[in-house]
C-alpha cells in the first residue's frame, strides 16, 4: 500500500453564498480524474453538530442518503456515488458532531493525559485523522474533500484550520479549490467579481491560499472577467474555471473538462497527464436532450413535496430510468396531506403511474392510502419504497381483506390488526438516531415472480433504512388473496418485496433501490417501472 504522503488531497470550499454546488463540482472532478485511470474517492465534512443527518427534517437538509455499511449521510454522498460509480462508507461523511463526540470520549478515557482539551490541537488533529482515514482502507490516488458551509461561518472554522495545517504539512500533495459566485447584474449589464475577491480575502485571513477558483455564474462570462479574478486573487488566468448554469447536473463534468480543470489540477499535484474518456457521460447527455421523445407522467406522492431534495435519490433514479428507456419523465408532485377521498382521483387521473417513497410519521398517511388504492384499482403501475410498501399492505388489508382497523403500529400502536409492526430487536430502543435497520442486506427472490424477471437473479443486495416490518402473522391471509411475497430475507423471517399477482405492475419493497441507481446504469426496478409505464401509455 502507498504511504499516506503519496496520496494527493484536494480540498473544496465555498464562498459568497450557500448551495453553489460544491458537491457537484467535487463529484464532477472525481469523474474526470477517474476517467484518466486514477483511483478517486470523495469526502464530505459537515460543520453541523448533529452526529449525522438521520434525525433531521428533510425540509432543513434534504434527503438522508444511506451507504452500504449503514451510515446515514448528507445527500452529497449520493451525488458522489452516482457520479464516480463507487460505493462509499461512513469514513466519507464526517460532521462536527462526530468529531466532538470522539474528542470528548477520548477526554473521558484520559487519552489526553490530563491536558486541557482545546479546539487546537485536539479537535483539528481529530479532523486531520479523518482526512487520511480513507487511505488506510484503500490505495487511493486522489481524495477530494468538500468542506460544508460557506467561508465566514463560525461552525466551519475548525475544519478550515485543520485543512490549513494539513496543507502546510503536506505542501507537495495538496491543493485548494474555492467555489464562488460571479453574479450578473441585469440593471448594469455587468458581471461582478467583488464577491469572489472578498471570499478569497477571507480565506487568506485564516492562512489559506486558493490554488484554483471555480466560478458559478448564470451564463458564460468573457475572458476579461477571468483575468480580473486572477489578478486580484493571485492565481493564473488558467486557474480560474468558469462553471455556468447547466440544464442538467450531469453536464457539469463536460463543462469542467472543456475548461481544462483536469490539466490544471494534475499539473499542480504533480501527476502525469493522460487522456480521459467521458463517452458514457456524453451519450447520457445526448439522450436526455434528445427531442420528440415519448413522455411518462409519474405521480410522486409524499409529504415533503415542497422541496424536491427531500426525495433526491428517487427523482434521480426516475431520470436515469427514463433515459435508459429513451423517454422523458415528468414528475407530478402530490402532497399526500392534501389528497382526499372526495377529490383524490382528480389529482391522480393525470398520472400514468404512482410512486410512494419512504418516510416517517403519520402525517399524510391517509392521502398515501388513497393513492395506493387508486393505482391498484385502475391497474396503473405502482412502486412503493419502504413506507410505500407499508402503505400498499395496509390498503390491501383494509379494502380486500376487510380488516378495517389494519394499520402500522408506527401510526396506531393499539390497532386491532398490526399489519406492520416493530422489528423484533427494535421494541426496547429508546434512542432514535442510528438505531434502525440500516445499510445493505441480502434478499432472496422467488423465481416465479415479476421481481425475478426484473432482477434476473436469485439473490440481490439492497440498502435499508427502517425499523418497522410486515407482520408475518398475516402472511398466509395475504397470500390466499393475491399477494406474492416475492422477496424475503435469506432466513425467511423478513418480508422484503410484495407484488400483486393480478395487476400489470404493482411492486412494493422494504428497501431503498434509489440509492444504487447511476446515470447510465439505471436501477433494474426503476427501469422496469418506467418501461411498463411507457408501455401502458403507448397502448
Amino acid at each position: 500500500m502507498k504511504k499516506n504522503k503519496e496520496t494527493k488531497f484536494i480540498f473544496i470550499t465555498g464562498g459568497v453564498t450557500s448551495s453553489l454546488g460544491k458537491g457537484i463540482v467535487g463529484a464532477s472532478l472525481g469523474v474526470i480524474l477517474k476517467s484518466k485511470g486514477l483511483k478517486v474517492t470523495l469526502q464530505k465534512f459537515d460543520p453541523y453538530l448533529n452526529v449525522d443527518p438521520g434525525t433531521m427534517n428533510p425540509y432543513q437538509h434534504g434527503e438522508v442518503f444511506v451507504t452500504e455499511d449503514g451510515c446515514e449521510t448528507d445527500l452529497d454522498l449520493g451525488h458522489y456515488e452516482r457520479f464516480i460509480d463507487e460505493n462509499l462508507s461512513r469514513i466519507n461523511n464526517i460532521t462536527s458532531g462526530m468529531i466532538y463526540s470522539e474528542v470528548l470520549a477520548k477526554e473521558r478515557r484520559g487519552d489526553y493525559l490530563g491536558n486541557t482539551v482545546q479546539i487546537i490541537p485536539h479537535v483539528t488533529n481529530e479532523i486531520k485523522n479523518h482526512i487520511v482515514a480513507a487511505t488506510k482502507q484503500n490505495d487511493f490516488d486522489v481524495i477530494i474533500t468538500e468542506i460544508g458551509g460557506t467561508i465566514g461561518d463560525i461552525e466551519s472554522l475548525p475544519f478550515l484550520e485543520a485543512i490549513r495545517q494539513f496543507q502546510f504539512e503536506n505542501k507537495e500533495n495538496c491543493i485548494h479549490i474555492h467555489l464562488t459566485l460571479v453574479p450578473y447584474l441585469n440593471s448594469s449589464g455587468e458581471f461582478k467579481t467583488k464577491p469572489t475577491q472578498h471570499s478569497v480575502k477571507e480565506l487568506r485571513a485564516i492562512g489559506i491560499q486558493t490554488d484554483v477558483i471555480v466560478c458559478r455564474s448564470s451564463k458564460i462570462f468573457p475572458q476579461e472577467i477571468k483575468q480580473k479574478i486572477a489578478l486580484f486573487c493571485d492565481v493564473k488566468t488558467d486557474d480560474v474555471i468558469m462553471c455556468p448554469d447547466a440544464k442538467s447536473i450531469y453536464e457539469v463534468p463536460i463543462y469542467l473538462k472543456n475548461e481544462a480543470i483536469d490539466t490544471v489540477v494534475l499539473q499542480k499535484l504533480g501527476l502525469s497527464q493522460s487522456n480521459s474518456n467521458l463517452v458514457e457521460w456524453e451519450n447520457y447527455i445526448n439522450i436526455i436532450y434528445q427531442k420528440n421523445k415519448p413522455e411518462v407522467n409519474i405521480g410522486l406522492v409524499g409529504k415533503y413535496t415542497a422541496l424536491s431534495d427531500s426525495y433526491l435519490s428517487v427523482t434521480e433514479a426516475l431520470k436515469h430510468a427514463a433515459a435508459a428507456n429513451k423517454c422523458d419523465c415528468k414528475i407530478t408532485w402530490i402532497n399526500s396531506e392534501t389528497l382526499h377521498q372526495s377529490d383524490g382521483s382528480k389529482k391522480l387521473d393525470e398520472c400514468d403511474s404512482i410512486l410512494i417513497p419512504g418516510g416517517f410519521g403519520d402525517r399524510g398517511i391517509t392521502g398515501k392510502l388513497i393513492a395506493a388504492q387508486y393505482a391498484r384499482e385502475t391497474n396503473i403501475p405502482y412502486l412503493g419504497l419502504c413506507l410505500g410498501m407499508h402503505i400498499a399492505a395496509i390498503e390491501f388489508a383494509r379494502n380486500i381483506l376487510n380488516l378495517e382497523d389494519a394499520h402500522s403500529t408506527e401510526f396506531n400502536p393499539n390497532c386491532n390488526d398490526p399489519i406492520i409492526d416493530f422489528l423484533p430487536n427494535q421494541k426496547q430502543l429508546s434512542e432514535m438516531g442510528g438505531t434502525m435497520r440500516l445499510g445493505a442486506y441480502p434478499c432472496v427472490i422467488e423465481q416465479n415472480s415479476k421481481l425475478f424477471s426484473i432482477y434476473k437473479q436469485k439473490e440481490i443486495s439492497e440498502r435499508h433504512r427502517h425499523r418497522y416490518e410486515f407482520n408475518n402473522a398475516y402472511k398466509a391471509l395475504f397470500e390466499d388473496n393475491g399477494i406474492k411475497f416475492s422477496g424475503n430475507s435469506p432466513d425467511g423471517k423478513l418480508v422484503e418485496v410484495i407484488e400483486l399477482t393480478d395487476h400489470p405492475w404493482f411492486i412494493a419493497c422494504q428497501f431503498h433501490p434509489e440509492f444504487k441507481s447511476r446515470p447510465y446504469k439505471a436501477h433494474p426496478l426503476f427501469f422496469d417501472f418506467i418501461k411498463q409505464t411507457l408501455k401502458l401509455t403507448s397502448s
